[in-house]
């Protein structure tokens, strides 16, 4: 390796408890000793390191926090125990403490065994605290708990030795909730996590063994049981069975899978007997790159966190500055030192932001995490925000909006011999690439005509209009009633082009086949709507999408019946993919955001011009699960309407979260002037704030899809 190569590795932290242990944290694991960069994502509590640090170094770094290291592959070793063994230094402190308050009775405040109760209380439920806090302070770095440190040390050298200790008990209980919420949050990535097993059971020299998925090769034979779970991304090679990929997808209805048919790591093979061979290496896998893309999403700043941050960088030092000012005007100006000292102690406690600070990441953690669970992949915060005030969305019409299966509806013929016409209509077809060939060869092997034997010289596609070539002599063509119009050189005559018109007015799309002398048939096909895009598109609207678009290489005609049909407000007709991109360009230039729903291959451009491109039916395409803002990973359009309205309760809930961590900060700093800040209501104040902003950014979790 050389000398200027870059090392990074990532580490999943146990222990991280605020945005502000992981700023503090990020920042001593900076000052060691051959690392080049570091970045702690909050939400997913992992480090990205650039270097080559030990984990002894790391950890000594995180033991302000008692943060421990493990690898980014490896289970948790979090101790799951019961309550009192987890926070036995919180139950030790309020014995203490309780201990404390019965001596104030039997003896007095300031009786050297009350005093010393307390004071073990103080010491016991605040090590942590302090030790992170007179860190902080020797690196005049003012977070919380430099704040918190501050106020506790302050009240026990003017002998408020209860408001210390109570401080101290509601602040290690606040942090216990604020982490349970936080992991509550989390929970979402642990279960997908624990989708994939971590063995699976391969054919090698013959025999059946079971073997790490990192140690499983590309090629590999993987033997799937009735009732398994799927541990590798493949291709099937023997077998058919019903497969669950709700754990990918969101589907709740099984999908059949047989021969050379692709399955997910992470799906659940429900009854019969699979050979996979293994297509993609474990950290490739469609349920890996999920994974990873929700973990990074996670840590994407949303505008509103983005507020809060720059508020947070302004709001912290007009604290202390606030503070100053509250210990020392009023005694300048005759009043007691002793009282308003105290006061300053319960304006830094009440300005701690703590829950300003967690309002919108416990937000955008539950809600792109329950998305996840229900095969909404959302790549960012800034997505989750945008989706939900969206009012314009456009809509590619084929495989989107339609089933993208183009079937013959209606044949009308102009000549006598029928199954000739059909015979030579078909052996040209069978030519031709195109996806209407495919619904004409269908409907004319339906019709037990046998166009194999029939042979085809000089085939030739007209770009854009139709395909030619030769039977028996004769020069035939298949294509639009542009390219006959054109042989003619004069417009079709009256029977034929009322008959197209009724066609294109229906929805469908027009072929004729013919000479340059006389069309022997027309033949109407139609790529039929999706069962739930009717019902999408109303669902839309009445969560205020104002306008809907379709757009479409189809004839206007065509393009406008789908559009009534599916209560889609506006169509664009005769689009090539350039053209579909210079529309969101145009329309975003001339009206603002809007966003844009395909495939998410044929309309990569456009996805990519918009302001969140939406891919369908994502699951195992890598060009969409990288260029999609927001993957639909079943090829399911009814997750739309969930995304938007989970997006809207995530920016209420955030709203909410910011004005009532702001508000109640304001209404305790106001009881300063008439002096009635305790505190004991300031950390009731900071505590209870964050413990409700928590909880109401867990409701997102009951959202549905």
């Amino acid at each position: 390796m050389s000398v200027n190569e870059k090392v990074q590795q990532t580490y999943r932290l146990q222990g991280l408890s605020c945005t502000n242990c992981a700023k503090t944290f990020e920042d001593n694991v900076k000052r060691i000793n051959g690392v080049q960069d570091a970045h702690v994502n909050f939400a997913a509590s992992k480090i990205a390191i650039e270097g080559n640090p030990s984990i002894t170094e790391i950890e000594k770094a995180g033991s302000f926090d008692h943060i421990k290291i493990i690898q980014d592959n490896e289970e948790s070793t979090k101790q799951k125990g019961p309550f009192w063994i987890r926070y036995d230094r919180l139950l030790l402190a309020t014995l203490f403490i309780i201990l404390g308050f019965v001596a104030s009775f039997l003896f007095d405040d300031t009786h050297y065994i009350t005093t010393l109760l307390l004071a073990s209380a103080i010491l016991i439920g605040g090590l942590s605290l302090f030790r992170a806090g007179l860190i902080n302070l020797s690196r005049l770095q003012f977070d919380m708990k430099t704040l918190m440190t501050i106020a506790v040390i302050g009240a026990a050298i003017i002998g408020e030795w209860k408001e210390a200790a109570v401080v101290v008990i509601l602040f290690a209980i606040s942090e216990a909730l604020e982490t349970y919420s936080m992991d509550k949050a989390r929970a979402s990535i642990r279960t997908l996590m624990g989708i994939a097993p971590k063995n699976a059971l391969i054919i090698r020299n013959g025999k059946e063994e079971s073997v790490p998925i990192k140690d499983i090769a590309i090629g590999d034979v993987m033997i799937v049981k009735p009732g398994d779970k799927i541990a590798m991304d493949g291709v099937v090679l023997k077998g058919y069975s019903s497969i669950n990929q709700a754990p990918i997808t969101g589907e709740s209805i099984p999908v059949e899978k047989q021969k050379d048919e692709q399955v997910f790591a992470g799906t659940i093979n429900q009854d019969g007997f699979l050979e996979i061979e293994i297509t993609k290496k474990a950290e490739d896998t469609t349920i890996a790159k999920i994974i990873h893309l929700v973990e990074e999403a996670q840590a994407e700043r949303a505008p509103s966190q983005a507020f809060v941050d720059r508020f947070a960088a302004y709001y912290t030092p007009v604290i202390i500055a606030i503070a100053i000012l509250v210990a020392v005007i009023p005694p300048l100006l005759g009043g007691s030192w002793s009282a308003w000292f105290y006061q300053g102690l319960a304006v830094l406690v009440v300005g701690c932001p703590c829950a300003l600070v967690i309002s919108t990441p416990v937000a955008i953690v539950t809600a792109i995490g329950n998305a996840a669970r229900n095969g909404v992949l959302i790549k960012g915060g800034v997505y989750l925000e945008q989706i939900g005030s969206l009012k314009s969305i456009a809509f590619d019409k084929t495989g989107t909006l339609t089933k993208g299966t183009p079937v013959v509806t209606d044949v009308t013929y102009y000549t006598e011999n029928r199954e000739t016409a059909l015979l030579n209509l078909a052996a040209l077809e069978n030519k031709s690439q195109h996806p209407l060939a495919k619904a004409i060869l269908d409907h004319t092997n339906e019709q037990g005509i046998d166009y194999t034997a029939t042979k085809v010289d000089h085939f030739t596609t007209l770009q854009g209009k139709g395909i030619k070539g030769s039977i028996n002599g004769e020069t035939i063509y298949v294509g639009s009633p542009k390219l006959f119009e054109e042989l003619y050189g004069q417009p079709l005559d009256e029977k034929l082009s009322l008959t197209i018109a009724d066609h294109q007015a229906a929805g469908k799309t027009i072929m004729l086949f013919g000479t340059e002398n006389q069309v022997f048939l027309s033949i109407a096909l139609r790529d039929e709507l999706r069962n739930e895009s009717k019902s999408v598109i109303s669902q839309l609207h009445k969560q205020g999408i104002r306008h809907s678009f379709m757009l479409t290489g189809d004839h206007p005609q065509t393009a406008e019946a789908l559009s009534q049909e599916l209560g889609i407000t506006d169509s664009k007709a005769g689009l090539l993919p350039e053209d579909k991109l210079h529309f969101i360009k145009k329309y975003r230039k001339q009206y603002g955001n809007i966003a844009m729903v395909g495939d998410g291959i044929n309309d990569t451009p456009a996805l990519a011009a918009s302001t969140v491109g939406i891919a369908m039916g994502s699951a195992g395409t890598d060009s969409a699960l990288e260029t999609a803002d927001i993957a639909l990973m079943a090829d399911d359009l009814q997750k739309l309407p969930y995304a938007v309205n989970l997006s809207r309760k995530a920016l209420t809930i955030i709203k909410q979260n910011i004005t009532f961590s702001i508000g109640i900060k304001i209404v305790a700093l106001l009881l300063v002037i008439p002096g009635w800040l305790t505190l004991w209501i300031a950390i009731f104040a900071d505590m209870g704030a964050t413990l409700l902003v928590t909880l109401n950014a867990l409701r997102l979790l009951k959202i549905k899809s």
